[in-house]
């Protein structure tokens, strides 16, 4: 029928879109002549009240002032203890430093931590990894780090953090062989 590439007639067309053509509406039937447009404002939903101004309590207020003590005071108790007992005082005290931990993740969990204890502990995760001390034992370095990174990621889990120590491992002398002479 279309051999020589000629377009389809019109009227096949016209279904294409999905249009009825038998129908035509020719319009008329209601007369909306006397309808006033536009004369009544919609209603609008009440606002909600405004939400009370949040006042902790004084026992919340008291732990986090607490919080934020220990927390400035931790990197001088670090370096007391390493001063003291050398490296086994880091190792103990990173055992205290996770029970300050849990309790700062229970008063986050409760959502009663102010955001001046979040900043106090940020700034004092920085500045134990930079205490000037020799740890050699690589398990301690470990296991401060990880104290450092648990408490971090609790606070703030989307920053990469690059400060941590490099633990050294100790490299094996050469296999030195004998000779007999």
């Amino acid at each position: 029928m279309f051999a020589q590439k000629q377009s389809p007639p019109l009227r096949d067309l016209a279904d294409y879109g999905g249009k009825r053509t038998d129908v035509v509406d020719f319009g008329g039937g209601i007369d909306y002549g006397d309808h006033q447009w536009f004369q009544d404002k919609p209603t609008r939903p009440t606002p909600p009240p405004p939400q009370p101004e949040y006042t902790p309590a004084p026992e919340v207020i008291s732990m986090n002032d607490s919080f934020e003590y220990a927390l400035g005071s931790a990197p001088n108790v670090l370096y007391a203890r390493y001063k003291q007992y050398g490296q086994l005082g880091v190792l103990g005290w990173c055992s205290e430093f996770s029970e300050l931990i849990d309790g700062l993740k229970d008063l986050g969990f409760q959502g009663n931590m102010f955001t001046t204890t979040r900043a106090q502990a940020l700034e004092t995760c920085s500045l134990l990894l930079k205490l000037p001390m020799e740890i050699d034992m690589q398990l301690i370095v470990m296991y401060l780090s990880g104290q450092v990174s648990r408490l971090r990621y609790f606070l703030d889990s989307d920053t990469v953090w690059e400060d941590y120590p490099i633990p050294r491992f100790p490299v094996h002398p050469p296999q030195v062989s004998i000779l007999n002479t």
